[in-house]
C-alpha cells in the first residue's frame, strides 16, 4: 500500500462517520430553524408571521422551495397581508418570537 492509498482509505466514509455527519447536519439544521414550530408567531423584521408547517425532509424542502440546496422549508402566513409562502431563511438574532406554543 502506498502513502496515497492510505490517505484515500482514511477518507473513505464508514457507517460511523456517516452517522456523525448526519447528526451534525441535523443539529445545524435545527439551529437554523430555531424556535419555529407550527403555531409560533414571530416578527422577522419586515413582517409579522405565523408558522404553519416546518419541512425538515431535504428532498421535500428542495421540491417546495424549488432550490437544489434547500435543507428545510417553513410555511408561514403573513398576518398583515394574509398570504402564505415558504421560506428557507435561517433564524437570526433579530427575529423575535411573539407567541410561543407548547411543544
Amino acid at each position: 500500500m502506498t502513502d496515497r492509498t492510505v490517505q484515500l482509505a482514511d477518507r473513505t466514509p464508514d457507517a460511523s462517520n456517516l452517522a456523525a455527519t448526519r447528526q451534525v447536519n441535523d443539529t445545524a439544521t435545527a439551529a437554523e430553524i430555531g424556535p419555529r414550530v407550527p403555531g409560533v408567531v414571530y416578527y422577522d423584521g419586515p413582517a409579522l408571521v405565523e408558522v404553519l408547517d416546518v419541512v425538515t425532509d431535504p428532498a421535500e424542502a428542495r421540491r417546495v422551495m424549488r432550490r437544489n440546496a434547500a435543507r428545510f422549508a417553513i410555511l408561514i402566513r403573513d398576518l398583515h397581508a394574509g398570504t402564505e409562502r415558504y421560506t428557507g431563511a435561517v433564524w437570526t438574532g433579530s427575529d423575535r418570537v411573539l407567541k410561543a406554543v407548547a411543544a
